[in-house]
């Protein structure tokens, strides 16, 4: 197809081409496919690498398993008990299981999962009605700088949790706020893909936010590491996990900054209604009607990613549980695992991009679901191999983690309808977290079950990714932006 000629107007893009194709003609271009500026996009991207240590470092590879979930919270007696002759007990045997010392280490992982899952009930009731409202102001870049800093207050307010028992469900209440806050932002963040892509580059744009989050926390893990290393943290005392919740503060908040400089506001609805925030349930189901009537695909696949992504969650903040619990990964072992796992996470998600513009998104997520389901039962049924075991699926399982979560974003923004970005991933947040209780929830279950038994909780994590894969065989793929 030729170029437009000057001064030709630009025909209408296709109802079926989402927000993405439309908005591309308000932003820095007077054609769809006319590249948008790369100082943009990557000021757009900067915000996962600023977010990242909230979930690298805090939630999954250091502040969770090496501290909140470890003896430090334990009553002085009991955790005495799970040393012997030096070295602390396996509770991987069923002999050790039984323990009291095993028991009570169970049972901060078992309530660290309740934690998440009131977490995820909350972010099903504020998303998408937070969504809407910016929708409705055009101020989605005010609700994602408002949510940030909420994020950054939470993290600095762990730089107060000592390692004591009482401090315990202070710890477990400041992750799940920084889950509800971080995933509201993300909301708004999502919201703001669309200012920065193409239907042709949607894709590649997505995973190259994905991928710059995973590349940010192989940089703070190394700087992790380096601390360790060099003597000035020690990873048995409590201050050195505060003073790594001081560094992801200033880390997010000087990183932060590029997006709300450089990415314009999407322009706000018009046909989404300013209503009070109690009123905005009533819209909300009235938007969900539409949805029904008019973008079913759409619908269906919110369903779908809601029971899958939040699969996807509960692997990277139970995994790293089980490296530790199950596997004896010590505090050093897992900084150099989320090094590893994110420079693989990272490489392959922007990588992948290209598949997903190529090939659609969808057949990319049914192939990352189904690796990580198998990598799941490999774990469960060979752990017996020990921790290189866990290395080589760790690996594999980052390969396609990363891909699965951005390929999910690009599919919703090339099905979501215009003026309705906020709402609509304030929905993808919400019904991701509206099953986030499920997986939390079977991961508590299978453990209980199992005399608290950490292993058995990926059994819930694998059966939770293998009901979101059938759901999604049955959504309609959205169309690819190809060239003429």
């Amino acid at each position: 197809m030729e170029p437009d000629k000057p001064g030709t107007p630009v025909p209408p893009m296709p109802a079926n081409t989402g927000a993405v194709g439309r908005v591309a003609e308000v932003f820095g271009a007077t054609h769809v496919d006319e590249p948008i500026p790369r100082k943009r996009v990557i000021s757009w991207a900067m915000w996962d690498w600023a977010t990242q240590p909230f979930n690298s470092v805090l939630l999954t590879f250091v502040w969770v398993p090496s501290f909140l979930v470890s003896p430090f919270f334990l009553d002085p007696a009991v955790a005495a008990l799970g040393v012997v002759n030096g070295e602390e007990i396996d509770c991987d045997t069923a002999a050790n299981a039984a323990t009291e010392y095993c028991r009570a280490l169970g049972a901060l992982d078992a309530n660290l999962g309740w934690g998440i899952m009131v977490a995820g009930i909350l972010i099903a009731l504020l998303a998408p009605v937070l969504g809407q409202r910016a929708d409705a102001t055009g101020r989605r870049k005010l609700m994602l700088g408002i949510f940030t800093g909420l994020l950054i207050a939470c993290q600095f307010a762990m730089v107060f949790v000592t390692g004591v028992p009482s401090y315990f469900w202070f710890g477990v209440a400041m992750i799940a706020f920084g889950s509800v806050v971080g995933e509201i932002a993300g909301a708004n963040y999502n919201a703001l893909l669309v200012s920065v892509s193409t239907p042709k580059t949607v894709g590649r744009v997505s995973g190259l936010g994905w991928g710059f989050g995973y590349l940010g926390g192989i940089v703070a893990l190394v700087i992790v590491v380096g601390l360790i290393l060099s003597g000035v943290l020690d990873g048995t005392q409590s201050i050195t996990f505060q003073m790594i919740a001081a560094g992801a503060t200033v880390w997010t908040l000087l990183f932060c900054i590029p997006i709300f400089r450089n990415v314009p506001e999407p322009p706000p609805s018009l046909d989404t209604k300013r209503v009070s925030f109690f009123a905005g349930y009533v819209e909300l189901v009235r938007s969900v009607a539409r949805l029904w009537r008019d973008h079913r695909s759409t619908f269906w696949f919110l369903l779908a990613s809601a029971v899958y992504r939040d699969g996807l969650s509960a692997v990277f903040t139970f995994g790293t549980v089980i490296a530790a619990r199950v596997f004896g990964f010590g505090f050093t072992d897992l900084v150099i695992f989320g090094i590893v796992l994110n420079l693989v996470a990272g490489v392959s998600t922007i990588l992948a991009g290209r598949l997903d513009d190529r090939f659609g998104p969808k057949r990319l997520i049914l192939f990352a679901i189904g690796g990580i389901v198998v990598c799941c039962l490999t774990v469960f049924f060979a752990a017996g191999a020990g921790k290189t075991l866990f290395w080589v699926v760790g690996i594999v399982l980052a390969a396609c983690v990363g891909p699965a979560q951005a390929a999910s974003r690009s599919f919703l923004a090339r099905v979501t309808p215009l003026g309705q970005e906020g709402e609509i991933f304030g929905l993808y947040a919400t019904t991701g977290r509206a099953a986030g209780w499920m997986a939390a929830l079977l991961w508590g279950v299978f453990i209980a079950a199992a005399g608290n038994q950490t292993l058995y909780g990926i059994l819930g994590i694998a059966a939770i990714l293998a009901i979101g894969f059938v759901m999604l065989l049955f959504v309609k793929a959205p169309p690819r932006a190809t060239a003429e």
